[in-house]
């Protein structure tokens, strides 16, 4: 959106002492980015003259038209210029550069010989000086518009600042130069005067029958003006004022009529479209489509219209997309004598439909899509009959509206609630104060809010809220730090679940994911019988092969570990972590509560019930080798210790204390199967997959799994941290003799609770089980260590023997001396 500040200047009373720079600031300051800022003629020096054209010598020996121009520049003598446009005749007033002058680009007109001719200034175009795009052709003007004795920089209103603002979509009304001017009428509070007060006593005389207007469809507009005017002389030029405003916004002059839509469109911000009235068959409609039928628009373009298109139409035929573009049929053309003025209310939803739906975006869409001041419809078409009747033949016929504008509703706030929202004590003259100044009514004494007509977008506090702040100005809020705020954060069990995946990863596993269903035949296949293949069958299942929840996750990662062998695959490990189901109790029947208020307590405990037990489990799954042969080493094979030991670190992990027992569940090896335990609680199995399960789906032997149920592990720091010690370590091994029915845990326990206090910690380095009378010899490492002193030999002997002594007398160990 562009604002020229002299037209910005008509509606607000800007001292002279604020400047381009502090303009700008405000505006940034009550929430509109100002992308840039155009001195537009401050690159345009030395002499430009308007010039009557004498003679017109065509050159023809080149390729393309060249003119050698004779022109009346208000000298003693004709000066002549080289141009290579058509758009002008003889007796036009065009816009000559003279020798001296320096265009924008540094462009510098001097006297200069081309095409055999000696070319003594430039005749220019618009886009040469920088005023517009248009670059069709040079500048023409009347003799009724301007002389040429005219000065050109006055006359053109060449020197101004245009301001180029980035306009939210909330801010709809800023779209237009009273937007605009009152943003910064209010970011100053300088006096604003709103161009709508003098248009609300405007009125017009009926002198004949006009258009009549229809809504047929209710819901696609709320207000609907048509004036029609008649005896206009389609010569009529556009003002050279109103021309150059256009032009400063961006805009290019096409003729009187669509200049003044255009302009009051700007101005005020209602979008307006004029009808050959000629052309209307009947009364103007607001409907639909209805069906698909070609169209096409004013810009020569074809569209296929959708049934769903807001159309304005006559008794028999399209003749607008409605808040979008006119159609070719009933435009403005130089033949036009009676035209019929439509202003709309349009529902902003339809027309960004109609954007959409043809890739269609245009200056009045763009308003209307973001919704419009519904009393605009009224005032904006009064500011077009009035233009043009000043500038031009044109007589007012009638004017005739349907159905009436809908307004913002009215609503109370606690005025302290603003001050709550914004952080910071804002006393209640400062908030009627900003009110007032965005445009609401307020009754002080019930704190009733009346939104202005064009800001539908204030309906709470909350809204109220922003615009104070706005008006107060951003830099004027304190900077106070707020309290730590409470934000969302992941759980101990979700950071849990990622660390799990993420050690996993670090190890070499892979990640996959596995549909969460089975079947009766692969809970057989792996052994599972009682509650541990008690699941739920599903009422819709995506795939009859798979109709059951499943009960485990082993069973879905040697399905993907089969089909990876059987694509190639040879050593890898993987794991999953998702959700297992067992039916432990017969559900609910499932409910869809209202959705309008919050459920019971009694329908929130229904709707738990209708849903399956679920809980969370870790698996793993190691296949082949976990070292292949080399030049470095032998292969070394998965084996089911090593399960067990990712089982281990998983737990130690989560820093929980734990133990280990021998096993013998489905789908593990029964003889190399482990259980640990916490708290005295079974929360995983690990060890080697059944041989008879590994045949079935051509998995490599010793193939190995783990499963932790990390649903009933109990909570536990995340972060254990360790002392460092600072005094050296003593170091003991020992060897023990046990029966192999007693277990390395039961043994380490013995030797951890004898040592004492100052074990600071004891590892297994070795099992030798060739000692024969079922008995087998495990040798711990043993490390000790004071916090204040360097233990003496006495001291980790005497600690030494106390281990073992317990170890002896707990589980018969004899120390090994051989």
């Amino acid at each position: 959106m562009r604002a020229p500040l002299s037209w910005i200047k008509d509606f607000v009373e800007i001292p002279s002492s604020l400047t381009v720079e502090e303009i700008s600031k405000g505006l940034v300051r009550v929430g509109f980015e100002v992308e840039d800022v155009i001195f537009q003629g401050s690159d345009i020096k030395g002499p430009l003259s308007f010039a009557e054209v004498l003679s017109i010598e065509e050159i023809t020996e080149f390729k393309k038209p060249i003119r050698y121009v004779g022109l009346d520049c208000g000298e003693k003598q004709t000066r002549y210029v080289i141009c290579g446009a058509t758009n002008f005749k003889v007796g036009d007033i065009v816009l000559a550069a003279l020798p001296g002058a320096v265009l924008p680009g540094n462009f510098a007109i001097a006297a200069r010989e081309t095409y055999g001719k000696t070319s003594n200034g430039m005749i220019c175009s618009a886009k040469e000086l920088a005023l517009s795009d248009d670059h069709a052709g040079i500048m023409v003007f009347d003799k009724e518009q301007v002389s040429i004795k005219d000065d050109v920089r006055e006359k053109l209103q060449i020197d101004d600042v245009i301001f180029d603002i980035a306009v939210n979509p909330d801010r709809g009304y800023a779209l237009s130069i009273r937007g605009v001017s009152r943003e910064i009428a209010g970011a100053f509070g300088l006096k604003f005067s709103d161009p709508v007060e003098k248009l609300r006593g405007l009125a017009f005389e009926k002198t004949g029958e006009g258009v009549q207007p229809k809504i047929e469809d209710k819901d696609a507009a709320s207000v609907f003006y048509v004036r029609t005017m008649s005896q206009f002389d389609p010569k009529a030029p556009t003002p050279i004022w109103m021309r150059r405003r256009i032009e400063k916004m961006g805009m290019r002059s096409i003729s009187l009529v669509v200049d003044v839509t255009n302009y009051v469109m700007l101005e005020l911000g209602q979008p307006l479209h004029a009808f050959d009235r000629k052309k209307i068959k009947g009364k103007l409609r607001i409907v639909r489509a209805g069906k698909s039928e070609k169209f096409t628009t004013l810009d020569g373009q074809e569209r296929n219209l959708d049934p769903q298109d807001l159309m304005v139409s006559d008794d028999e035929r399209a003749l607008a997309l409605a808040g979008t573009m006119g159609g070719l049929y009933s435009e403005i053309t130089e033949e036009t004598t009676e035209i019929a003025l439509e202003a709309v209310r349009f529902n902003p939803i339809a027309i960004a439909q109609n954007s959409r739906r043809h890739k269609l975006s245009s200056e009045a869409s763009r308003r209307l899509e973001r919704g419009v001041d519904p009393s605009l419809a009224e005032f904006a078409s009064a500011r077009f009959v009035q233009l043009l009747s000043e500038h031009s033949t044109a007589k007012h016929v009638e004017s005739v509206s349907v159905c009436e504008p809908k307004f913002p509703a009215t609503f109370t706030i606690n005025p302290t609630h603003i001050s709550s929202i914004l952080g910071f004590e804002v006393s209640n003259a400062q908030i009627i104060q900003a009110l007032q100044t965005v445009g609401c009514d307020i009754d002080e004494k019930k704190w009733l809010i009346d939104p202005p007509s064009w800001r539908p977008d204030l309906t709470n506090a909350s809204d109220l809220a922003e615009e104070v702040a706005r008006m107060i100005g951003y830099d004027s809020i304190p900077s106070n730090l707020p309290d730590r705020p409470i934000h969302a954060s992941l759980t101990s069990i979700q950071k849990r679940r990622r660390f799990i995946s993420q050690f996993l990863a670090n190890r070499g596993f892979a990640e996959v994911l596995t549909f969460p269903f089975t079947n009766q035949k692969t809970i057989d296949d792996m052994g599972f019988v009682g509650p541990r293949a008690s699941t739920y069958a599903l009422a819709n299942p995506m795939s009859d092969e798979n109709p059951l929840l499943r009960v485990h996750l082993i069973p879905g990662l040697i399905e993907v570990a089969a089909r990876n062998i059987s694509r190639g695959a040879q050593n890898f490990a993987i794991f999953e972590i998702g959700l297992i189901f067992r039916s432990s109790r017969k559900l609910e029947t499932f409910i869809n509560p209202e959705t309008g208020s919050r459920p019971k307590d009694s329908v929130i405990s229904q709707i738990f019930a209708s849903v399956p037990e679920q809980t969370e489990m870790v698996s793993g799954l190691l296949v082949g080798k976990k070292e292949v042969e080399n030049w470095q080493g032998k292969s070394t094979d998965f084996a089911w210790s090593d399960a067990v030991s990712f089982a281990q670190e998983i737990l130690e992990l989560c820093h929980l204390e734990f133990d280990v027992k021998r096993s013998d569940l489905a789908p593990w090896h029964p003889g190399r199967c482990a259980e640990i335990l916490v708290d005295g609680k079974v929360v995983a199995h690990a060890g080697e997959i059944h041989p008879r399960i590994l045949s079935q789906y051509n998995l490599p032997p010793r193939s190995s799994a783990f499963a932790i149920n990390l649903g009933v592990l109990p909570e536990s720091s995340l972060v254990r941290p360790n002392r460092v010690g600072v005094m050296p370590a003593a170091v003991q091994d020992v060897a023990l003799i046990v029966e192999s029915t007693v277990t390395a845990l039961e043994v380490q326990q013995a030797l951890m609770d004898g040592a004492g206090d100052l074990l600071e910690s004891i590892n297994l380095f070795d099992r030798y089980d060739k000692i024969g009378d079922g008995k087998v010899s495990l040798a711990f490492t043993l490390t000790f260590r004071a916090e204040d002193r360097t233990l003496t030999g006495e001291e980790v002997s005497a600690m030494r023997e106390a281990a073992t002594d317990l170890a002896a007398k707990r589980c018969g160990a004899v120390v090994r001396t051989a």
